[in-house]
């Protein structure tokens, strides 16, 4: 089905974006699997290439570019390289981190932050998710006791994406903790602030170029010129980034099917068993046409949401719907395009294994299938 959602524009990026992956990202990515990270000097190549925070606006050196079709693109280009913890490193930038210091930060602190963070030299973490707790934002225990022009944080944060190469971390805390969701605020934590430390490089079963940490505060001094917005708003700005975030996975999610998918076709039509191509017996032209039908369809259904995002009417339980349907298609569609790999698809040099490995997570992060239902079935009322 012939898709409407790009322009030249789009296709002038992609070409570039390929030529970027094929020149400074393809021939290194396996190393970087290695390593658990990905090179600081990546993610400024990247920004001047055009491909990170294009949408931090042109008086603070970016692009201004608040298009999220490019996005799209980038996340389509990355997944058919296989080069998915590259994608999430720099996704993370630019579609869940930056829109709050777009939305919320103080001229004052875009004057500080923006210019760093447009050239690829000041990176970003969002920093959520505790040891004691996931998807229950509410019940976060991080907090941040105000003395004068500083707040002492205590607590800890794990799971966190770009943890060890992030410089800056918008880090939700409790500012009042016998409130809930009232009661908590974002600090943005910068590199080097006293009292704050990284823990480990998590050890993870998938997306191994990208770096995942713990992070620990032990009476962090913060300014309190590094708030975002108002105190005890930081839960309602979450909530306001959240539909942004897991579209970002949906569409993720379904470029990473089709990705898959065509790794799986060019390989039956080589992969000679009992005399002939994989691709000759009926199974499976079956399983791939089960699949390709059911790309389409999600497919057609994220594009229909993109729209409504740059409209400015995606609701929340339709960005549920993407993220956990999409989500779970990836977690089936890597998994029987490795069954027609054989035993070449438990190898790691095979972009199906990575694939497959990777795709797991997607399931869980930006809120589990299970949170995504709750929340349709909410908004029909139903509690």
């Amino acid at each position: 089905m012939r898709r409407t959602l790009f322009n030249e524009e789009h296709d002038t990026y992609r070409d570039s974006l390929r030529r970027f992956l094929a020149r400074d990202v393809i021939p290194h990515y396996l190393q970087w699997e290695e390593e658990r990270m990905v090179p600081r000097e990546v993610f400024k190549a990247a920004a001047t290439g055009g491909f990170l925070a294009m949408s931090v606006p042109a008086e603070y050196g970016g692009a201004g570019v608040e298009d999220f079709r490019f996005s799209v693109v980038l996340a389509e280009e990355c997944l058919a390289a296989g080069v998915t913890g590259f994608l999430s490193g720099i996704g993370n930038i630019s579609n869940v981190c930056l829109p709050y210091l777009l939305r919320y930060a103080t001229p004052e602190q875009k004057q500080r932050w923006l210019p760093g963070v447009a050239k690829g030299e000041l990176l970003l973490a969002l920093g959520m998710t505790e040891p004691g707790g996931g998807s229950d934002l509410a019940a976060l225990r991080t907090t941040a006791a105000r003395h004068g022009e500083t707040y002492l944080v205590n607590g800890a944060k794990t799971f966190i994406s770009n943890g060890i190469n992030s410089d800056l971390v918008i880090t939700a805390v409790k500012t009042d903790p016998a409130a809930r969701k009232a009661g908590i605020s974002l600090l943005v934590v910068e590199r080097g602030t006293p009292g704050f430390e990284r823990g480990r490089k998590l050890d993870k079963l998938g997306l191994h170029a990208q770096d995942t940490a713990e992070l620990f505060f032990n009476d962090a001094q913060v300014p309190v010129a590094n708030l975002l917005g108002v105190e005890g708003e930081g839960f309602q700005y979450m909530m306001s980034n959240l539909p942004q975030e897991r579209l970002a996975i949906g569409n993720n999610a379904i470029a990473a099917s089709r990705a898959a998918l065509e790794w799986t076709i060019s390989y039956v039509k080589e992969r000679m068993v009992f005399g002939k191509p994989v691709a000759a017996y009926q199974n499976t032209r079956m399983v791939l046409a089960e699949l390709r039908t059911e790309i389409e369809i999600g497919q057609t259904f994220i594009d229909r949401c993109i729209e409504g995002l740059m409209r400015g009417d995606l609701t929340g339980e339709q960005a549920a719907m993407a993220k956990w349907w999409a989500t779970e298609l990836q977690g089936r569609v890597t998994d029987r395009c490795l069954q027609l790999h054989g035993g070449y698809g438990w190898m790691r040099e095979f972009p199906i294994a990575r694939a497959y490995a990777d795709a797991r997570v997607s399931r869980i992060v930006g809120g589990t299938t299970e949170i995504m239902k709750e929340i349709i079935g909410r908004a029909d009322g139903l509690r």
